[in-house]
């Protein structure tokens, strides 16, 4: 089976570069990226996060579908323990009036920030996040045109088409919830590097055939770093390496770090060992390195569709990263 490619964006602001530059760039990389034939660009929620852009993605999804022809076009993902199910139907059944049989809603259950953005997005409390599983299948039933809570109201507009539902995880507890209410499911390899084929065997395992979609439907997303030679990846890849370091200390960074930048950088042991674990949540190389590793993957995953989110300096670099990797896999 051929190995469908997707895009994950998270609005990041590179080095040297404004807010306004950042999500500027999303919309020049959805419309390159839909030229070139990848089938889905989703884009990310992130709350007081300097560094990425992104706190709105139904926002983004608007435009991007706007400014694009074919590609679907979606979240990855609305935060769901902040908002209101029924609230997040209607604004998702508005998208799928606006551009039918091109949306697609993905839901997660993270914070999306720092402990802060919980409460300042919640009215000074803190959200139920046990209640996930229920929140999500409320949003279900309202997205299908029911009423699930009784409150005598229905998500409009209720139109010919129903984007599909998408649970997002770094777990097998989110596994299960997808299976169990039978939506569609990601695993975030860029965010855990560990137990992604086991999530997806427990996704299919616990597959309930629901109202909309009769078989289950998986993939991953990875951070993925293309480079002309194995050297010039390496390089491009450092400034990542360097900004998911960083992130883990703690440290708060305006923008994310230039190759430049990391490639002046000296690392003690205990760094070293944390860049190395990293790596199992990044695919670094040439072309065709980088197309077998994804196509390894792929199969360990057991998807046929992969989540690519490329993050390095320039922004011209990001773009000749999904352009690679198109003509690698002769994306049409």
């Amino acid at each position: 089976m051929t190995l469908q490619l997707s895009v994950l964006d998270q609005s990041p602001l590179l080095y040297n570069q404004t807010p306004k530059d950042a999500l500027s760039q999303t919309i020049q990389l959805a419309k390159h990226v839909d030229r070139l034939g990848y089938k889905r660009f989703w884009m990310s929620e992130h709350h007081s996060t300097r560094s990425l852009a992104g706190s709105a993605p139904e926002i983004l999804v608007s435009s991007v579908a706007a400014q694009t022809n074919r590609i679907r076009v979606g979240t990855g993902g609305i935060l769901l323990p902040h908002y209101s199910p029924f609230k997040v139907a209607e604004a998702f059944r508005v998208l799928e009036g606006l551009y039918p049989g091109r949306i697609d809603l993905g839901i997660g259950r993270a914070p999306g920030g720092m402990p802060g953005v919980n409460y300042a997005l919640n009215r000074g409390q803190y959200p139920d996040v046990q209640n996930y599983p229920q929140q999500a299948a409320n949003l279900i039933d309202y997205i299908l045109g029911n009423d699930p809570e009784g409150y005598q109201v229905q998500a409009t507009p209720m139109t010919d088409t129903t984007p599909p539902v998408w649970m997002l995880g770094s777990s097998g507890a989110s596994a299960n919830v997808a299976g169990e209410l039978g939506t569609s499911y990601t695993f975030a390899q860029f965010i855990n590097g560990n137990g992604g084929p086991a999530a997806i065997d427990r996704y299919y395992d616990s597959f309930i055939p629901s109202p909309l979609q009769s078989e289950p439907e998986a993939s991953m997303a990875v951070f993925v770093v293309v480079g002309k030679t194995e050297e010039e990846a390496e390089y491009y890849a450092s400034s990542l390496d360097l900004a998911l370091l960083m992130i883990e200390q703690g440290q708060i960074r305006e923008y994310f770090p230039s190759p430049e930048e990391a490639s002046q950088m000296t690392f003690n042991h205990f760094e070293q060992k944390h860049i190395m674990e990293n790596r199992k949540r990044m695919i670094v190389g040439d072309v065709s390195s980088v197309k077998q590793q994804l196509e390894h993957m792929a199969q360990e995953f057991n998807v046929n569709e992969v989540i690519i989110n490329t993050i390095v300096s320039p922004f011209e670099k990001r773009l000749e990263s999904y352009d690679l990797l198109a003509k690698a896999f002769k994306l049409s």
